[in-house]
């Protein structure tokens, strides 16, 4: 599978241009070019993936000049992009679920926890009751 950044667009579309109005050998304008890469690449030792890839198509970039080429490489990259946002949509809906169970889980501590505070007070209230009756009774 063919990645085409928009780097490469413009300068396919700059090569167009370029080789319609230059009278350069196609040979000399693409050895110009992979040197134009590979000085990049030296400059930044810490290029990401895509720009190792990159600098690995800039010799078959010429054919991505192509309608059809580009117009294929772009229809994969719209079908990855729509795999990647399908997996994150479904990552999203996990977490999603897993956030709603706790929610639950932590509706039924609370209820948990308020019943047992009403026991706890029930009890208080009855023991207060026991105390002020034995109070009572050792006062008469």
């Amino acid at each position: 599978m063919h990645k085409i950044t928009t780097y490469q667009i413009q300068r396919c579309t700059s090569y167009q241009a370029t080789m319609t109005s230059n009278t350069q050998k196609p040979d000399e304008s693409r050895s110009k070019r992979k040197k134009e890469m590979e000085n990049e690449a030296s400059e930044n030792p810490q290029l990401s993936s895509l720009d190792k890839t990159e600098l690995a198509l800039s010799e078959g970039s010429q054919s991505l000049c192509k309608p059809e080429q580009l117009e294929k490489v772009l229809n994969e990259m719209n079908k990855e992009i729509t795999n990647l946002l399908s997996k994150y949509a479904h990552i999203l809906r996990q977490r999603a679920a897993v956030d709603a169970s706790y929610v639950q889980e932590l509706d039924g501590i609370l209820k948990e926890a308020r019943t047992i505070e009403n026991h706890l007070k029930q009890k208080r209230e009855s023991l207060k009751q026991r105390f002020t009756v034995i109070a009572n009774t050792l006062q008469s």
